[in-house]
């Protein structure tokens, strides 16, 4: 729609109905989980980088940590490197290592940089190893089958989980009015470097920064019951009762598991959003309606 056709009174009303949500997040921080369709479509790509400018414009602190699986996965075929998988869970050798530092540290981080710098933010590309800020330990996955007496630890190479985090470095550059934004890469005390789940590393730094909200994007519309509505406005206890259930399962499993210990954990709420919408995240913040799934401890 040509802006100028824009019926005023519209955009009035839109403005008057996101004054009390800019209020409320003023001053506060929010982690921004960016992946899937939202990374990889033209038009999408460039609505999430304005939102996040127009969230930094208006008083809110965003962090993104971005995934980047599709992008690995391409380069380690145009170079004859074969991946393979265990647990939905790439093996990570260090010739594989080398790779996912190149695409997640260089490749897709600075391309976000600057597409936010572009769209008018201030935007600075980190990995967890800079400033030491990830401290991670090797991630040990267990593999059990029925005839096994006990469970076998597969060892998948450079494939981490967060140990600590330190938050000095991002505070210091949101004061700054930067805009972090966070490759899922940590290290451990003897520098190796970890390739870590990018949804974990948002919750967990959304904990360490004690951020208001949480937002995982993602490529489902959210958290749906057996009648394929989404669910929102979910509390700790009702999240724990649905996994308990079994209603959910699956991929959408460890996500969400991902956003309950983060409120846990002191995350004011976490949102489960679909990442499928343009302006999924401004949608989510400044309106009534919301585009997804969201966990509080409220209630």
């Amino acid at each position: 729609m040509n802006p100028e056709s824009r019926d005023p009174r519209v955009v009035v009303e839109v403005l008057s109905e996101a004054l009390p949500y800019i209020q409320q997040f003023s001053g506060k921080t929010v982690v921004v989980k960016y992946g899937g369709n939202a990374m990889t479509e033209d038009t999408l790509i460039d609505s999430f980088a304005r939102d996040i400018v127009l969230m930094k414009e208006v008083g809110i602190n965003p962090v993104v940590v971005h995934g980047g699986g599709p992008q690995i996965g391409s380069l380690l075929e145009k170079l004859n490197i074969e991946s393979r998988f265990v647990n939905g869970m790439r093996v990570t050798d260090a010739q594989t290592m080398d790779v996912v530092e190149m695409v997640l540290g260089g490749l897709v981080n600075k391309s976000i940089v600057n597409l936010i710098n572009q769209c008018g933010g201030k935007a600075i590309g980190l990995t967890g190893k800079d400033g030491a800020q990830i401290r991670a330990r090797q991630l040990k996955v267990e593999h059990k089958s029925p005839e096994m007496t006990a469970p076998e630890i597969i060892d998948i190479g450079h494939v981490g989980e967060v140990e600590s985090i330190s938050t000095d470095l991002i505070e210091m550059l949101t004061n700054r009015d930067f805009i972090p934004v966070i490759a899922p890469i940590g290290v451990d005390a003897e520098g190796h470097s970890y390739n870590i789940n990018a949804d974990l590393v948002a919750g967990k730094l959304a904990e360490a920064l004690c951020a208001e909200k949480l937002m995982l994007l993602t490529n489902v519309a959210g958290l749906m019951n057996s009648e394929g509505e989404v669910l929102t406005g979910l509390t700790t206890a009702q999240v724990d009762e649905l996994i308990e259930d079994g209603t959910i399962y699956g991929g959408m499993l460890p996500k969400i598991r991902c956003a309950l210990e983060a409120v846990k954990g002191g995350v004011v709420s976490a949102q489960i959003v679909d990442g499928r919408v343009p302006h999924a995240i401004l949608l989510e913040i400044f309106t009534r309606a919301g585009v997804g799934t969201l966990i509080s401890d409220a209630g």
